[in-house]
């Protein structure tokens, strides 16, 4: 069957991050897309000018009459904006929630400003142990732990150690955003830390790698053998999703990758001869 995967996150209007570059990722890797919203933002590829927050009661109400309905083979949870939704979401990945998890926990940009208060971070570690992945970047690894941000790849393997000791059965910590030409993020599972290496990209139109490389795995785990299977195989399609982003053009700021770099170059426009 064709897998079907959820996402609970926040909008962004410019398509590239949020549930907008979720249903586009769980749709380029050819699974049936359900989204969650938790926040309306303002928002373009120059940035975020306001935040519209989804009452947390109907954020629970869209969860429990989707999934009363709908066969969920994985969910993708992204921006939980408050400590009121942080908490919603446990209870229902508690009660409700049976597919497995992938938690982006979306705390602090790459860029270090702070995107959730200290009670809503707190909201958000709590929710670790209740995925069965989590995958943080630097500085969330960082706040998630109370240490300071991993300056190099020791300290990133050690933070991922530190967050499974939180809990989590897995942990990927994106460390893509480093220095030097080769991306280097960091899996820890039962097995042992593993690296993931993949070309530095030469671009700045980087906006929602994030958001799509977590759905990516969730979009890849109902269709391949293992998580590792899973992870490896989605950072590879965001790699070459960062390559063709160029081609898109959207906005003046950071733009959006190239979600369907896959399947548009080879499509013939509709009504061409």
């Amino acid at each position: 069957m064709i897998p079907v995967v959820a996402t609970i996150a926040g909008s962004d209007p410019s398509g590239g991050a949020g549930i907008q570059a979720d249903l586009k990722t769980f749709s380029a890797l050819g699974a049936y897309g359900c989204a969650v919203l938790t926040a309306l933002t303002a928002q373009s590829t120059r940035g975020v000018t306001g935040v519209h927050v989804v009452p947390p009661a109907f954020v629970a109400q869209q969860v429990r009459t989707l999934v009363a309905d709908v066969r969920l083979d994985a969910v993708k949870i992204g921006m939980l904006a408050t400590a009121e939704i942080a908490h919603v979401v446990g209870e229902l990945l508690t009660d409700v929630i049976t597919a497995p998890v992938v938690l982006d926990p979306v705390m602090i940009a790459t860029s270090g400003d702070r995107l959730l208060d200290d009670e809503a971070i707190d909201a958000v570690r709590a929710l670790v142990p209740l995925a069965a992945l989590i995958t943080p970047n630097l500085h969330e690894a960082a706040a998630l732990l109370g240490e300071p941000v991993a300056s190099d790849l020791d300290a990133a393997r050690a933070q991922a150690l530190g967050l499974r000791a939180l809990g989590a059965p897995r942990v990927l910590v994106k460390g893509g955003h480093g220095q030097g030409n080769t991306s280097v993020d960091v899996f820890a599972d039962a097995d042992g830390v593993h690296e993931l290496s993949a070309p530095r990209i030469a671009t700045r139109n980087t906006h929602g790698t994030g958001c799509s490389l977590s759905s990516a795995i969730a979009a890849l785990v109902p269709q391949r053998s293992s998580w590792p299977e899973a992870v490896a195989d989605a950072k590879t399609w965001l790699t070459n999703a960062i390559g063709a982003a160029d081609e898109l053009r959207i906005g003046s700021g950071s733009g959006p990758v190239h979600h369907f770099h896959a399947l548009w170059r080879d499509q013939p426009v509709l009504g061409r001869d």
